[in-house]
This record gives C-alpha cells, structure tokens and sequence, in this order.
C-alpha cells in the first residue's frame, strides 16, 4: 500500500498479514497480490483467484475446500495460490479477514447479484451507508468550522492526486465561483515545491486523498503542517491517523457493492462544504457569481439552455 493501508471494494479488499504471524502490521492486500499476478497465474490458479475476488466480503467464513468447491479445482490449487500470494495459508487469509470485519471494515466487493434488481438495491443501500456517514461526521460543526477556514483565508490551494482529483478539481471549480485565489494543485507535469513554498498560515490546502494514494501523501500533510498552513483534509477512513493532527478532517466513505469505490459520497460532500463557504459572505458571493456570469455572456463560453 501507500501512504495507508487500503481496505475497500474491488480488488483492495482484504489485509494480507504478509508471511509473518496474523498480529503483523497489515500490508498489501490479497487483491492488489492477485492483480499483480494475475496474468501470470495458471489457467485453474486464475479460477481460483476470480472466487477469491468475487466473495472478498466473505472470505472470512469461507476455507480453502469451499473456494476450491466453488472454482472448480483442488484445494492443492487453491494451496499453491496462497503460498503464491505470499501467506503461508488460507487460515491466514480468513484471521485477517475475521479481523477486519470484526473492526467494522469494509472488506470489498461481494459476489455477483443473481439479478438486476438485487444488484441495484445493494448498491442503493451502499450509497445511503456512504451519505449517512458523511453526513453524521460532519454534523459535529467541522464542516461549518472548515467552510469559515476556505471564506477568510488569503488564498485556497486545492491538492489531489490519482483517483482524488476529480473530486479536487470539483471542488476548486466550486469554490472559485464564490471566491478569488483558489489554484488547483498539481499542475500537470509539474511538481509541488515551488506552488507549496509560497503558503503559510494565512492560507488554507485542501488536501483530498482516497485511498490508494500516491506516496508522498503523508509527507506532503507534514511539510504543510510544518510550515503552519492550515489543512483541511478529505477522504476515506484510511485517514483517521491524521483526524486531530490537521486543522479539520471531513469524512467521505466510499464503500461499494461492486468492484469498484464509489464517489457519490465525496461529491455531495464538495458540494456541502462549497455551499457552507458561499454561507459565510453570501452577498460577495453572489456578487462573484453575477460577474463570472456576466463573462461567461460576453465571451460566449456556454451554450444556450435552449
């Protein structure tokens, strides 16, 4: 992993122990061993891994006779795949995976529906689990406190990187219709240091990172907090280690039915905190709004609603 160990959908699902003892710091996850050895996987080891992939959720009550079962091979496959993998076991697989249904974790993507509409209220519930907790996280006065931080600070730098930036490129667009000195970090191509030098404690980062991240996350969020920028930072639960060390953490859980995290959670979240900055000076706001408006008209930038 990363910057944090990953622990969602799809193929980031369960916490390997590596080949230590099942109380060894989590590392790469059993999905992120198969999608890097997929390919070179025998054809009965490749069935094997596609159960795997398909039942992540429930790994944690299943054994190497039932995967074997299920695939349809030997459990000497299902054995060779393991040790593959690097554990030394599929008992190892399951501690972990007991584990981390036992701490409330998400573990991943489960197996295929039997139909469309079993299909789509799982992921509607999925969804309402995702909004509920945002919601509830943010309900403490952080999301206020943090839109007070974005109105009055100099100037908001707005950093994601990978599968982070479309919500960060969301979010500054939001913000910089309501206020000025909104930049969007990285710029392509380039690095951090010499857009990251100029900030100080009168400005404000918005740092969103989901997981999966790019090394150097972590490092980033302590030359910021070095320098005494304030930080407000977005993402999943594999960020809590950083909750009271940055100025104001907002949570956006992106848990998923299928094989892949969804960010529906994460986007209503940009639009609630861009809607709590406009709150904090509406009529400048407004005013901002009316002249972007107003250039959008004579530049002829947006098509005509009719």
């Amino acid at each position: 992993m990363d910057e944090a160990t990953s622990v969602g959908s799809g193929t980031t699902g369960v916490t390997s122990l590596g080949t230590g003892t099942t109380g060894a710091t989590p590392g790469v996850t059993i999905g992120q061993r198969i999608d890097r050895q997929y390919a070179a996987l025998s054809p009965q080891e490749q069935r094997a891994a596609d159960v795997v992939l398909d039942r992540l959720d429930d790994l944690a009550v299943f054994n190497a006779s039932e995967i074997a079962q299920l695939s349809g091979v030997s459990k000497a496959t299902v054995s060779r795949l393991v040790r593959r993998l690097g554990y030394e076991d599929f008992a190892q697989v399951r501690a972990q995976a007991k584990l981390l249904r036992g701490l409330g974790s998400p573990i991943g993507a489960s197996a295929p529906a039997e139909n469309d509409s079993d299909s789509l209220t799982a992921h509607l519930a999925a969804e309402q689990r995702n909004l509920e907790l945002m919601l509830r996280s943010a309900a403490d006065g952080r999301l206020d406190a943090a839109a007070r931080l974005l109105a009055e600070a100099s100037q908001v730098t707005v950093i994601g990187r990978r599968n982070s930036y479309p919500v960060a490129l969301h979010l500054r667009q939001q913000l910089a219709q309501i206020r000025g000195h909104v930049a969007l970090l990285p710029v392509p191509g380039q690095s951090l240091g010499e857009d990251v030098a100029g900030l100080g404690a009168r400005d404000a980062a918005v740092l969103v990172g989901f997981r999966r991240r790019p090394r150097g996350f972590s490092t980033l969020i302590e030359a910021l907090l070095g320098r005494g920028v304030p930080v407000v930072l977005i993402g999943d639960n594999t960020l809590e280690p950083w909750r009271d060390l940055v100025t104001h953490f907002l949570l956006a859980p992106l848990d998923s039915p299928s094989a892949f995290d969804s960010y529906a959670a994460a986007m209503s979240l940009v639009n609630l905190l861009a809607t709590a900055t406009l709150a904090q000076h509406t009529r400048q706001g407004r005013t901002r709004v009316s002249t972007i408006t107003t250039l959008y008209d004579e530049l002829g930038e947006l098509e005509e609603p009719w």
